[in-house]
């Protein structure tokens, strides 16, 4: 039987600021122009679907972005009622930028620029929301660990995160909510370069693999 990959059939939303070392390392920005205070929700964005890129396949770097930022995470899956359902591994991938609260669409949504894991997994085969506090992703680059991220360390676990974003919006069935994204102890993201493979792992959830190419002219 053919397998059918999943595809994001909703909008997918990125968090930012939601791992404890990224937010600590921010906060003493957070009272500067223009926001004046740290923000008091979690602070959004969206993956647009031009951006989706099945495991296995390809992401291609476009002309003129030598090296692009990857990120482990984990997508929380909204199912009837909006209510999450399930959670898949995702690659959130980006072109450097130093404009991080208010980032230009066209570094965060090139096509491409989202690894989709292959599979979801119930929240109830993963022991529910409480559970993934216990998950660590693990991002590899050419089989070297680059990076381990534990949900512990969420500022806001999967739970808060969720029901604070549906208290200002509603998510509607198939709307993938990511967990957020951590930098590296120096505040800078794992890059890699046409040629590099990278893979990201978590407990319970099969690896996704993608592999990265020059864009053909």
């Amino acid at each position: 039987m053919k397998h059918n990959p999943y595809r994001p059939m909703g909008t997918v939303y990125g968090t930012l600021l939601n791992f404890q070392r990224e937010h600590t390392l921010w906060a003493p920005r957070m009272n500067e122009a223009p926001y004046q205070a740290p923000p008091k929700a979690p602070v959004l964005y969206i993956k647009t679907a031009n951006t989706f890129t099945p495991h296995g396949h390809a992401i291609a770097l476009p002309g003129g972005v030598e090296a692009a930022e990857v990120n482990a995470t984990l997508g929380l899956v909204a199912g009837d009622g909006g209510l999450p359902e399930s959670c898949v591994l995702l690659n959130d991938v980006t072109v450097p930028h130093k404009s991080y609260y208010r980032p230009p669409v066209k570094f965060r949504c090139v096509d491409g620029f989202l690894g989709v894991g292959d599979a979801v997994r119930t929240l109830a085969e993963l022991g529910g929301l409480e559970a993934l506090s216990a998950l660590v992703l693990e991002l590899r680059v050419n089989g070297v660990m680059r990076q381990r991220s534990p949900l512990a360390e969420l500022v806001r676990d999967a739970a808060a995160l969720w029901a604070e974003v549906n208290g200002f919006q509603s998510l509607q069935p198939g709307d993938v909510l990511m967990l957020g994204t951590d930098c590296l102890g120096d505040g800078a993201r794992v890059l890699v370069h046409a040629g590099d493979a990278v893979e990201i792992t978590t407990q319970g959830l099969s690896p996704l693999v993608n592999h990265f190419i020059r864009e053909s002219a």
